[in-house]
């Protein structure tokens, strides 16, 4: 099976925003993405072409267009934003990113009417019904098919980076979890989610795409739903492992490190040079790690089974990536890696908030629904 790659400038960058609608008195999830939609849609009758409809009813996804920048490609989701708050503000809800709800129950959920969906949840069944998670997805442009591969399992090495980093999911359906990321675990559910098969050459890809098209496990390469996968239609490689983060700040410093990671690679691979790839047993391990301890991870950095705390290889790494981040604008953005671990990430922030309220889920809620609207603590 022949799939094409398309052309694509390099290092382009489009950053796709799950947003969930909560009740601005109770917290709980509201499902109006249809009126939402409806209200924000074209004069023809489709839907807003960057504000779309998500598995959920009580979600809708903002995407932004292709970008050269970080900073502009959050710009332009923070004007989505503003048009999605014209029509829920009125209405009393409150707009909400976490890689899970901290209290909403997943039965009590709306599926989104499309052929699409219903195939996958006929499939999946219970599984299918969970997945009420949100996620933050980091398109990045690769000009030539030959290096998409290598970039995929390149970024494998940093993946509990940026596990640990957007994390926060550590309640679900009302309990403390114990994991930093709840959302990395339940998404894998699913029969062609998780981590990606480490691949080397383009045709193994497409052969692989081949085995599951013929045995009806997939209708398209597009049903494949790993945590980093090629993305043939945009020409990308697009990063799916970061939970839902509850501010642009946050969006951003992730988008930045992704940008600059993948950037970087490219580049190596001009030179010849291919990325440090790990065993996938250590690929297996860093992600369990860092979704059930988040920055407090103790991660294996190297081929060789060193390993260090997640939140100190971190530090090093935006001092490292300045040449790419200087060359691509997202200085500042890359900056804010360090705030976060300054202050907390958002599974951190959740807790802290838990415990200062009694346990109140409500509280969680709350903060959430302030950071979006007000933005990070600094």
């Amino acid at each position: 099976m022949q799939i094409d790659f398309s052309e694509s400038e390099r290092s382009t960058v489009g950053i796709e925003w799950e947003i969930a609608l909560v009740d601005g008195a109770t917290g709980d999830l509201v499902q109006i993405a249809d009126e939402v939609l409806r209200e924000l849609g074209t004069p023809d009758g489709r839907e807003h072409p960057q504000i779309t409809h998500e598995l959920l009813m009580n979600t809708v996804e903002l995407v932004s267009r292709v970008h050269r920048t970080v900073p502009a490609a959050i710009t332009d989701l923070q004007e989505l934003i503003g048009l999605v708050r014209e029509v829920t503000d009125p209405l009393g809800v409150e707009l909400m990113c976490a890689g899970t709800h901290p209290f909403a129950q997943w039965f009590d959920q709306k599926v989104t009417p499309n052929e699409r969906y219903d195939r996958l949840l006929d499939r999946t069944q219970w599984w299918g019904r969970q997945m009420m998670i949100w996620g933050v997805h980091v398109h990045v442009g690769i000009d030539s098919v030959d290096k998409a591969l290598p970039i995929v399992n390149g970024l494998l090495t940093y993946y509990p980076h940026l596990q640990a980093l957007s994390a926060s999911s550590p309640f679900w359906a009302g309990a403390r979890t114990g994991y930093a990321s709840n959302r990395a675990l339940m998404f894998q559910q699913l029969p062609t989610a998780g981590l990606p098969w480490q691949f080397g050459t383009w045709a193994n890809y497409e052969a692989y795409v081949d085995d599951l098209v013929a045995t009806g496990v997939v209708e398209d390469h597009s049903e494949v739903r790993w945590d980093i996968r090629p993305s043939p239609k945009w020409g990308t490689v697009e990063m799916r492992a970061c939970d839902g983060l509850s501010t642009a700040d946050e969006v951003g410093a992730v988008s930045a490190l992704i940008h600059c990671l993948t950037d970087r690679m490219s580049g190596q691979l001009d030179a010849g040079v291919e990325p440090v790839t790990l065993q996938p047993w250590f690929v297996r391990e860093n992600k369990w790690r860092a979704a059930r301890y988040g920055l407090d991870a103790e991660i294996i950095q190297a081929p060789d089974g060193s390993e260090r705390l997640v939140s100190d290889s971190l530090r090093e790494l935006v001092d490292d990536l300045q040449p790419e981040a200087e060359r691509l604008g997202c200085v500042d953005e890359l900056s804010t890696v360090l705030t976060i671990l300054d202050t907390g990430a958002s599974y951190q922030r959740q807790l802290a908030v838990a415990e200062q309220n009694g346990g109140s889920l409500q509280a969680v809620v709350s903060s959430l629904t302030h950071e979006l609207r007000s933005g990070l603590a600094r």
